[in-house]
């Protein structure tokens, strides 16, 4: 269930990201998308703080990434948007794990 709770807001992340950075979603949207993605994380009430593999670290990270940074900075840095678009490369399975990935479980 965990497994493919991941693999689900994986797909759904790289949407919703993909088009934010397009200029297709509106950062609330963006936004949005996110909180609602971790009140379902709540529910399942998982303890362990350490993902269980590397797609899911870079899950964690990028939504962190997403969320922490102000739209202006998302928009607008570039390190930080390569950043971004490493990751993403990744999880759609044409990249390797970016080296500077941490992300842990909320």
């Amino acid at each position: 269930m965990l497994e493919q709770f991941i693999e689900l807001k994986t797909r759904q992340l790289i949407y919703y990201a993909s088009r934010y950075f397009r200029g297709r979603l509106p950062h609330r949207e963006l936004h949005l998308f996110i909180w609602d993605t971790l009140e379902e994380w709540a529910q399942f009430g998982i303890q362990l703080k350490t993902p269980q593999n590397q797609q899911e670290q870079v899950f964690w990270h990028l939504l962190h990434q997403l969320e922490f940074w102000p739209e202006q900075q998302l928009k607008n840095d570039p390190v930080l948007q390569h950043n971004i678009q490493s990751c993403l490369s990744y999880l759609r399975g044409k990249g390797s794990v970016p080296l500077d990935c941490v992300g842990i479980r909320p």
